[in-house]
């Protein structure tokens, strides 16, 4: 079996670029954000402090998650319901961020990620899949972009949601994340030894396809 691996910052086009890949390639997608996100937001909904290490470890034998494809797409299951874009707003991404410090979340989730990678080619995408979920991965790739070019993307994307939102204060939101996710005491955010490095921050999501793709068939 072929599994990708891509890490890399929050804003770095991880997510989308990884989906058309997999799309591409025939691959299965497997969104672990969505999966760090989705136990977020149960925590914001029991009105648990994400950062919060026990309180959050309490919750988890409540949370039960699905991952289906639907017409192509990854829609992840909370409990049984859809919560593909309920996980996606700015709070729950900075609570995200805050669960997967905890090694009791890590742990959860980490048998269930690996599980996936055993019996079908897949591309996943994440903050530590090439260092500590699947370091055999056949590729390991490290996409990143400035934090200036992350947060541009990213306030574009909330204006063309509707929802206008202050450059510095995305800004802001991104370099905080970037703090919390490389400094965790867990898995923190860094570059495999054996990943190849890919900056986006000069190019668009077109030319970081090519790019990509270019790069993974080179590789396996």
């Amino acid at each position: 079996m072929i599994s990708i691996a891509i890490d890399g910052p929050s804003g770095a086009g991880k997510s989308s670029l990884a989906k058309a890949l997999a799309k591409d390639l025939g691959y299965v997608y497997v969104d672990t954000g969505a999966m760090y996100r989705s136990i977020g937001l149960y925590a914001v909904r029991a009105g648990v402090d994400p950062h919060d290490a026990d309180a959050v470890a309490a919750l988890l034998p409540q949370v039960k998650l699905g991952i289906r494809l639907i017409d192509g797409a990854q829609h992840i299951y909370l409990n049984g319901e859809d919560v593909s874009t309920a996980i996606r707003a700015e709070e729950i991404g900075m609570a995200a961020s805050a669960v997967a410090a905890h090694p009791a979340v890590r742990s959860f989730l980490l048998d269930t990620q690996r599980g996936l990678a055993e019996s079908q080619n897949i591309l996943m995408d994440g903050r530590d899949i090439g260092t500590v979920v699947l370091p055999n991965a056949t590729v390991k790739i490290f996409l990143t972009a400035s934090a200036e070019a992350r947060a541009q993307r990213r306030a574009k994307e909330l204006a063309e949601k509707g929802q206008p939102a202050d450059f510095a204060t995305v800004l802001a939101d991104i370099r905080q994340r970037d703090y919390q996710d490389s400094h965790r005491a867990v898995a923190p955010l860094k570059q495999a030894d054996d990943a190849i490095l890919v900056d986006t921050s000069s190019i668009g999501l077109q030319e970081s396809f090519d790019l990509l793709k270019r790069t993974i068939l080179a590789h396996i």
